[in-house]
């Protein structure tokens, strides 16, 4: 991730930039089925969570092991924090399935820009955010005409209570921010703290790298113990990067519910 010139007394280190997300292609290039980086840690991670969702729900006990309770918290937690408490009981079932892979999917992306050796996170390029956020439109889309057939429309672009020459203001607003706003909001947010935490990262450690070997150990130069100072923002800021992927994952599916509740909403 750092990249220096011939001559590293005029310069030498670079920054990271957008080509951090968009590396060479590993598999396959030149097809439709080319593969980077960045696709295998996608692949990696879903095969990963498959295979511990289904070891986590065979066997299950009566009296839990440790690694079953473990599981029932994680499941629970998004079950009762995200699922029931935004659509209920009855509507928080029907959903649960879709909106808890959601939230496993997004986290468990998310976390891999803070593992070794994957260092970037699957959410960090606009493919993912963008095939979760359709999904999330189609299910709000879907709950509001299940529920109320295509006068689910009149009531998302026309609400009860306004009168009609204001319909003229109104209607296109509403149109904007339920069918336009929602899943672009959903994308930006996601993919873009995504970006700027693994850019902050990569900036830190590239530093780290670029004073203590270039600077310190080969030029001799006492302000490489500058990178003593850059790894330690690097640590923080990874313990931070891990919280924002948390928060992230709970932020999209408690959208995501949300945007299901609105649409079953007796009025809009």
């Amino acid at each position: 991730m750092v990249r220096f010139d011939d001559d590293h007394g005029s310069g030498g280190f670079h920054g990271p930039s957008l080509d951090e997300f968009f590396p060479a292609p590993i598999f396959f290039e030149g097809t439709p089925f080319e593969m980077n980086r960045i696709m295998l840690i996608r692949i990696l991670i879903t095969v990963l969570l498959i295979v511990w969702l289904l070891i986590a729900t065979r066997r299950m006990r009566i009296v839990p092991t440790r690694f079953q309770a473990a599981n029932e918290f994680i499941l629970g937690f998004i079950r009762n924090n995200i699922v029931i408490e935004t659509l209920g009981e009855k509507d928080g079932k029907r959903f649960m399935a879709p909106l808890m892979a959601m939230f496993i999917l997004v986290l468990g992306l998310n976390l891999t820009g803070v593992v070794p050796f994957l260092n970037i996170a699957g959410t960090s390029v606009i493919g993912t955010a963008l095939v979760l956020a359709v999904v999330s439109y189609v299910m709000f889309i879907y709950a509001g005409i299940k529920k109320f057939g295509v006068k689910y429309f009149k009531n998302a672009l026309f609400p009860a209570g306004v009168p009609w020459p204001l319909y003229i203001i109104v209607t296109p607003i509403e149109f904007i921010s339920t069918f336009v706003l929602r899943p672009v909001t959903l994308v930006l947010r996601l993919l873009m703290n995504m970006v700027a935490g693994h850019l902050l990262l990569v900036l830190c450690f590239s530093a780290t790298h670029f004073f203590l070997l270039t600077v310190l150990f080969a030029d001799g130069n006492l302000l490489g113990l500058l990178g003593l100072g850059t790894f330690a923002f690097g640590a923080a800021f990874s313990v931070f990067e891990i919280l924002v992927a948390v928060l992230q994952a709970y932020v999209f599916t408690f959208l995501a519910a949300v945007y299901i509740q609105l649409s079953l909403a007796e009025e809009h």
